[in-house]
């Protein structure tokens, strides 16, 4: 049987199992729930902060760069780690979003490790979003990159639209992704129970 937090609303539970397994394995406590991948430039101040904020309100632990990074971390590597260790991964695609180096490399990294990726489409649509030629990428990075976007924009996920869209709604439905994919998760890692 699953407990959950009273406290929280019925459709934004964490099962308790969750919350407690993770505090009985070693660095578990330093590992997070789910990632999520954005570019700064468009999103940090909106979504992807709202996002950080809302998981850890209902008890996950979310990786958000500018959140969890303190001077002196090895940008890289805290990331890259985060990523293997997380069980979900928020893609936060949105215009400017296949102009960064960086957002693309987390997303190729979450699709060579397997994680769940819930895309969420902002002020953008899937056909929309194409790797561009950089000249200073080599091209085994390009087709990459490309091939892990590939992956992710074909991937069913949610839209929303930051001027006339429903803030909480999107809050709403990407944390229940987030906790199904947990609990399915969870499922498949603990078949007796």
């Amino acid at each position: 049987m699953q407990r959950y937090f009273s406290s929280l609303p019925r459709n934004h539970l964490v099962p308790s199992t969750i919350l407690t397994r993770r505090n009985h394995v070693g660095s578990m406590s330093q590992r997070c729930d789910v990632f999520i991948n954005y570019r700064g430039v468009d999103t940090r101040p909106s979504i992807a902060g709202l996002l950080y904020d809302h998981f850890t309100r209902i008890g996950l632990r979310p990786f958000l760069d500018s959140a969890n990074m303190k001077p002196g971390d090895k940008l890289f590597g805290e990331i890259e780690e985060s990523i293997r260790s997380c069980k979900v991964g928020i893609a936060v695609f949105s215009p400017r979003y296949c102009q960064s180096y960086f957002c693309l490399h987390e997303l190729a990294l979450m699709v060579e490790n397997k994680k769940k990726i819930i895309p969420i489409f902002v002020d953008v649509r899937p056909s929309e979003l194409r790797v561009e030629f950089n000249r200073n990428c080599p091209e085994k990075e390009m087709e990459r990159f490309n091939w892990a976007l590939g992956e992710a924009k074909y991937t069913v996920g949610l839209t929303f639209d930051s001027i006339n869209g429903d803030w909480s709604e999107l809050l709403r439905k990407a944390s229940t992704a987030v906790v199904d994919n947990l609990v399915a998760g969870e499922a498949v890692e603990m078949p007796g129970n």
